[in-house]
């Protein structure tokens, strides 16, 4: 059963704007005067993992298997900017750092867990923030789609920040920024999304580990493990990695430029 269509109640107290688009039910918060819209993911059904007749697939980490989502949760429209990091944290630990509006990045999986306990704590009675599932993530970066993207089939440097020297299944070459860019430089994807491709790898709540085969249930993935889920893909990398079934996996520990994350609630 596919539960929880709809937020109740709608707006939260914590909300300063909100309201309802082409993409659905939207709502915006603030922390030190830092807006962040998030979207409201209604739940549903998807194959997770990518077929076998994907180009240029990962077999041994993307086995296909039908995921249910039964409830429906709040994400990020973007990945988390520069300019919310320093209003929560107080300090910018990126790399880019000439534009607030990039994303943040240099971040771990485990200065995540900090950001986010502080966050709350800001916001107070707030939507909980954290990081989402990979599920979760997987099933809003596809918005419905079956494809390797979220727009079909193929890619190209007008669509996502990524290594164009490294086309995806033979495509045409295409520009290396080598670089972040701002958040919302691309159009969204079909759910009001931004950037689920490319630009920063974005850690997941998940350990990382091969998928069982069976049918699951709004999964959280392994008990234990030595790496954390990464999906997304990131400025530096081959169009091949930012695929929606995609999985990459590092130590909790680790940062990078190529590392930021995208906020999850409710």
């Amino acid at each position: 059963m596919i539960l929880d269509p709809n937020p109740n109640p709608f707006p939260p107290a914590w909300a300063v704007a909100w309201g309802e688009d082409s993409f659905g039910l939207w709502l915006a918060f603030e922390i030190g005067g830092v807006r962040q819209v998030m979207r409201w993911i209604v739940p549903g059904r998807f194959e997770m993992g990518s077929p076998e007749d994907e180009p240029e697939r990962w077999a041994e980490m993307e086995t296909q298997h039908q995921v249910t989502i039964t409830r429906g949760y709040w994400l990020a429209d973007t990945a988390c900017t520069q300019e919310l990091w320093q209003a929560v944290m107080g300090e910018n630990p990126a790399r880019f750092n000439e534009d607030p509006q990039n994303p943040v990045e240099r971040v771990s999986w485990n200065e995540c867990q900090r950001f986010l306990e502080q966050a709350n704590k800001q916001l107070q009675e707030g939507p909980g923030l954290r990081l989402p599932t990979e599920a979760q993530w997987e099933y809003a970066c596809r918005a419905g789609s079956k494809g390797p993207f979220s727009w079909g089939d193929t890619l190209s440097t007008e669509q996502a920040n990524y290594n164009g020297g490294y086309p995806y299944n033979n495509g045409p070459k295409g520009e290396y920024r080598n670089r972040t860019v701002p958040v919302l430089s691309f159009e969204p994807n079909p759910w009001g999304l931004y950037q689920m491709h490319g630009n920063v790898w974005e850690w997941c709540a998940d350990w990382r580990d091969a998928y069982p085969p069976e049918p699951a249930v709004d999964p959280t993935g392994p008990a234990e493990g030595h790496q954390r889920v990464l999906r997304g893909g990131g400025w530096i990398v081959s169009g091949r990695l930012l695929r929606s079934a995609f999985r990459f996996g590092v130590e909790p520990d680790l940062r990078d430029d190529l590392t930021g994350l995208r906020l999850a609630g409710g």
